[in-house]
């Protein structure tokens, strides 16, 4: 594995629920309440440490649920984890239960982070939404709910001490990073895993992403190359990361290695591996135009991976351990 620290060396709104407006009447009259503002509907408890958190997203009108692992002692930070494309679900129909193809069901959260005092938060559901806030769907505003709605529950609930990194793997891998662009001074580190990092630059693929949901992606943010598609990409924005801790990673190879934990049988895995070259490239030119911008980043270039949890995972323990922790203080 090669790397690249803070001065990388290349080697390769809110929204918030409307009040019912109020006529003045000369007799009394029953008054509609207004919509509660995002709370907690309800929390599971898995295990003495693991809770499954319900909340109501008033931007979209629904309950989403949060898988959270608390940290052992309060007053810790919040890292907070982005499902990939498919929100957490088998939509390949390969016999994960539902909610489960996530970085709960599919890492080692419990065990890395056991001894470690931070509240770890991945939200589960959002398939094809690319975790960001739609101009033409209500029911997909989850940059809002991600940074205005659900950390304020996070922090009064779990005692959390204000401050917060997210990672994304994937389609969400540049999500992360956007959030931080969007949200300044809400982040104090960032983690694209296999992320694709030029949308505006890449709006095909992202099309051809969206599509395998029926979504069309200029219902995301507009006309392709519009001013959304670049307000919204992390590589024509990296300046606005400056003062933030940066990790990006991904297999320039795309190909099959142990990392990836796959059945010794299982052979080449081909659409990993293309799409794996595709966001290796796409790093690798967010990483350029951080060191033309004089913005220091953690850029890791893998030797393999073939977009897997294995090595989402496998970056994800990485960007904690030499970038996201230490700027958490933890």
């Amino acid at each position: 594995m090669r790397t690249t620290s803070a001065r990388y060396r290349r080697v390769g709104a809110i929204a918030v629920a409307l009040l019912s407006m109020l006529t003045t009447v000369s007799a009394p009259a029953a008054v509609a309440q207004p919509p509660q503002g995002a709370h907690i509907t309800g929390i599971e408890h898995v295990t003495d440490r693991w809770d499954k958190v319900s909340v109501y997203s008033p931007s979209m009108n629904k309950v989403i649920v949060n898988d959270v692992f608390k940290a052992p002692e309060s007053g810790a930070p919040v890292f907070y984890l982005l499902p990939g494309i498919d929100g957490g679900d088998d939509i390949a129909g390969g016999g994960i239960a539902p909610g489960a193809k996530s970085w709960f069901g599919m890492t080692d959260i419990q065990g890395f982070f056991a001894d470690k005092n931070v509240n770890v938060v991945s939200p589960l559901g959002g398939q094809f939404s690319w975790y960001t806030d739609w101009i033409a769907d209500p029911g997909k505003q989850y940059q809002t709910y991600m940074t205005r709605e659900l950390p304020p529950l996070i922090n009064e609930e779990y005692n959390a001490n204000g401050q917060n990194a997210v990672g994304g793997l994937s389609s969400t891998g540049g999500t992360a990073l956007d959030y931080a662009i969007q949200v300044p001074g809400m982040y104090q580190a960032v983690g694209s895993y296999s992320g694709l990092l030029n949308p505006s630059d890449n709006a095909q693929q992202v099309q051809l992403t969206l599509m395998g949901g029926g979504a069309n992606a200029e219902a995301m943010w507009g006309p392709f190359g519009g001013p959304l598609w670049v307000a919204h990409d992390p590589t024509k924005n990296v300046a606005k990361l400056n003062g933030v801790a940066v990790y990006v990673a991904a297999s320039a190879s795309g190909g099959v290695g142990a990392v990836d934990r796959l059945p010794a049988n299982f052979g080449p895995n081909i659409t990993g591996g293309l799409i794996e070259r595709i966001v290796a490239d796409s790093t690798r030119v967010f990483a350029d135009a951080a060191a033309a911008a004089g913005v220091p980043v953690n850029y890791v270039v893998r030797p393999d991976g073939s977009h897997t949890w294995g090595l989402f995972e496998s970056e994800m323990q990485e960007s904690w351990n030499t970038t996201i922790g230490p700027a958490l203080g933890v």
